[in-house]
């Protein structure tokens, strides 16, 4: 990683916290989300306590508390399973956040989704009751742009793709993702 792989988070003094959702198996040290926390320690990694055999009831626990630490004034950053996470807290808690930034939602019913994952499927289509922005890739083999556009659509979130960037991951060579971070201040805005 060189200098110019972090960029300037959003300025959050006085804003929103951000809480930091990774997917499966957790974001490493080159994934957006990873490059995000360490360019601005003030976004909160929520941490689960499994990466690779999720148990959704288990990371909704997680979430709920870390959201009750940091109040309403938040905005998740949620990357592949988190998303799904993200509709699953939002069915079942009486918490609210300031808004979400869902990239890269897991088809929880797709054929290579990890099979360690437990309780993601059935997912919630209800209306989340906070702003949303859903981005998707084209060529996503773990959420095809249909599975994430009807999402949005279930969810009230805005939609958009960005083209052919994979998983929205590391392995898509994004980087700090300056992209993602503009859309996140769409939410703190």
């Amino acid at each position: 990683m060189t200098t110019s792989d972090i960029i300037a988070a959003p300025a959050i003094n006085g804003s929103p916290k951000i809480l930091v959702l990774p997917g499966f198996g957790g974001s490493g040290p080159r994934h957006w989300q990873t490059l995000w926390e360490k360019a601005d320690p003030s976004f909160i990694r929520v941490n689960q306590h499994d990466w690779h055999r999720p148990v959704c009831s288990d990371w909704i626990v997680s979430l709920e508390h870390a959201v009750a630490q940091a109040g309403p004034d938040t905005v998740l950053v949620a990357h592949s399973m988190a998303c799904l996470l993200v509709a699953h807290w939002a069915a079942v808690s009486a918490r609210t956040v300031r808004g979400a930034l869902l990239v890269a939602a897991a088809d929880p019913d797709g054929p290579v989704f990890p099979r360690e994952a437990t309780g993601f499927s059935p997912l919630p289509r209800t209306r989340l009751p906070f702003p949303s922005i859903v981005v998707a890739s084209t060529n996503d083999p773990f959420g095809s742009v249909a599975f994430n556009s009807q999402c949005a659509a279930d969810w009230g979130s805005r939609f958009l793709t960005v083209g052919e960037a994979g998983h929205i991951n590391a392995e898509s060579g994004l980087g700090s993702w300056p992209q993602g971070l503009e859309l996140l201040k769409t939410l703190i805005d």
